[in-house]
């Protein structure tokens, strides 16, 4: 498979970066976060080789930003110019595991969003979203965002405990694929992510 998966999320710690390491891991694809904001904990790309993906496979930011905020305003704060044309997909061998940061309508910019990198990229998105209280509503707007702008949508991972109803009424009125469900990990490690990740989805849906 030679495609781009974009991992977006319905808000900021989802567990998206755990995701898009597991399923980095599982394609055998690379990994770009094309704008980090924010390493006093580390970086996503840090983060992501800690769970098993190959530093060969793992690409530099296109922005390395120092304050943990949206990346419109880091990059503000930082005497940065985050320049669009930069955000272009890389090319690589094989699929490629694309990381957005927080939600799909955070701003890169003063004047572009995420989905609308999106948009541009022309990939299919995966929405990852916790199985928390307010999920249905952050997981059906972040699903009519995408529409708005013609991003295709891959289905829905959920994060956490089982919340079956929650889980089927955002897949119902939303009509978008379940991928399936990560539970939380304890201890997370790169073993115990691989086992989950290939009991609970099924590459095929990523096609």
């Amino acid at each position: 498979m030679n495609q781009t998966v974009i991992v977006t999320g319905t808000d900021t710690d989802v567990g998206k970066t755990v995701f898009a390491a597991a399923l980095t891991r599982a394609l055998g694809a690379h990994y770009w976060k094309p704008v980090q904001a924010g390493d006093d904990d580390g970086t996503d790309r840090a983060r992501v080789a800690a769970l098993g993906v190959p530093e060969a496979m793992i690409l530099p930011e296109a922005y390395c930003l120092k304050t943990p905020c949206s990346p419109h305003r880091a990059a503000r704060i930082d005497g940065v110019s985050i320049d669009p044309a930069r955000l272009a997909l890389p090319r690589t061998h094989g699929p490629l595991v694309v990381e957005g940061a927080g939600g799909a309508l955070v701003p890169v910019t003063d004047h572009i969003l995420y989905a609308d990198v999106f948009a541009q990229w022309r990939a299919p998105a995966v929405i990852v979203a916790a199985t928390r209280l307010g999920t249905i509503n952050h997981s059906l707007m972040t699903i009519e965002a995408l529409r708005a702008r013609g991003v295709p949508i891959c289905g829905i991972a959920f994060i956490g405990d089982p919340e079956p109803d929650s889980e089927d009424t955002i897949c119902a009125i939303g009509k978008v694929t379940r991928l399936g469900r990560l539970p939380r990990l304890d201890p997370l490690t790169p073993a115990a992510l691989a086992d989950a990740f290939a009991a609970n989805f099924h590459l095929k849906d990523f096609a």
